[in-house]
């Protein structure tokens, strides 16, 4: 009867939750991580913005998966307009800034090539992004909790601690995605090169083996002419 009863308590409480509750219970699985692709062409820069709250944090990351050299200039700048980090001529990086109230600012700028256009990938991840609400808040709706030997707090803790171990491994796996696509276009633009001088070198060994045929062969032409 005990076992029951607490059993039964839990499916009330359970049943509660998801009838009155479900979108306060469903704010915890919202993401604010995001990833992009883009193709920045040659001689261009590119300039994107977000909207940060304080004692927040950002993270960026890039990676140049495609393009003559793999590297493209970077900097972040702060809502006040100052450079917080700047990159030169690099294939990859990871930046991470404590944030205030504002728009931050991150470009990335290919005009120092005339040329060849750039495939770029960057992901933000944003940290306290919901300072202003009471993660608590949820707490007071729920009733009759004293009764169960697990405590919601303890459960949400633990669905909370499998949320940021999933995202973790989403993180993980999208910036492995990218570093494969990079090694994928640098494996294919050096098999185009070889292909490429390989018919060269081959063009060349044949030019150069008919001219040796035709010297040697004029060498033992007798141009004499024989009367009789």
């Amino acid at each position: 009867m005990e076992t029951a009863r607490v059993l039964l308590c839990v499916l009330s409480v359970f049943v509660a939750l998801v009838s009155e509750r479900f979108m306060v219970l469903a704010s915890f699985s919202q993401s604010l991580d995001s990833d992009f692709t883009f193709t920045l062409p040659a001689g261009r820069k590119e300039c994107f913005y977000q909207t940060m709250k304080k004692d927040a944090s950002l993270e960026i990351e890039y990676q140049v998966l495609d393009g003559a050299g793999l590297d493209v200039d970077f900097f972040i700048s702060s809502p006040s307009g100052q450079i917080l980090f700047s990159d030169y001529h690099k294939s990859d990086g990871v930046h991470t800034v404590e944030t205030e109230d504002g728009d931050y600012m991150f470009c990335f700028d290919n005009s120092f090539s005339s040329v060849s256009e750039k495939l770029i990938f960057f992901e933000l991840i944003m940290d306290n992004m919901d300072a202003d609400e009471d993660p608590d808040d949820w707490k007071e709706y729920v009733h009759g909790t004293d009764m169960l030997d697990m405590k919601l707090e303890d459960i949400m803790d633990t669905i909370n601690n499998v949320k940021a171990r999933l995202g973790k491994s989403v993180q993980i796996q999208t910036v492995l995605r990218a570093f494969e696509a990079r090694d994928r276009n640098l494996q294919e633009s050096n098999f185009d090169r070889v292909n490429f001088w390989s018919v060269v070198n081959l063009i060349v060994m044949m030019l150069v083996s008919t001219v040796q045929v035709y010297l040697v062969r004029s060498l033992f032409d007798d141009k004499r002419k024989i009367r009789t």
